[in-house]
């Protein structure tokens, strides 16, 4: 299976982008815990970082689909990176 460091680099930075966001939401949420502020606004916070996990999470996936297409030569076979991309699918989904 090809590394991130196949990645498209426009792709990659969007990933890295939206990824560090994802960690601002999480460094916000604990000062929201630290603070002893409300449950409900905390966990509205803790769903759209939920949110944001999951569609980054599609977006490398819709990565590694296009890797496929791109570079068929770096997996093994077809079938194998089918099988690898409904593992990854049936990963997000739990």
């Amino acid at each position: 299976m090809p590394g991130s460091d196949q990645l498209d680099p426009r792709a990659c930075e969007d990933i890295v982008q939206r990824l560090k966001r994802i960690e601002g939401q999480a460094r916000g949420i604990q000062r929201m815990v630290d603070e002893g502020r409300d449950c409900h606004d905390i966990m509205t916070q803790m769903v759209a970082m939920r949110a944001a996990t999951q569609a980054v999470s599609v977006r490398m996936l819709e990565e590694f689909a296009l890797q496929c297409l791109r570079q068929p030569e770096e997996f093994a076979s077809p079938e194998k990176a089918v099988a690898d991309m409904i593992s990854m699918v049936t990963r997000m989904t739990r």
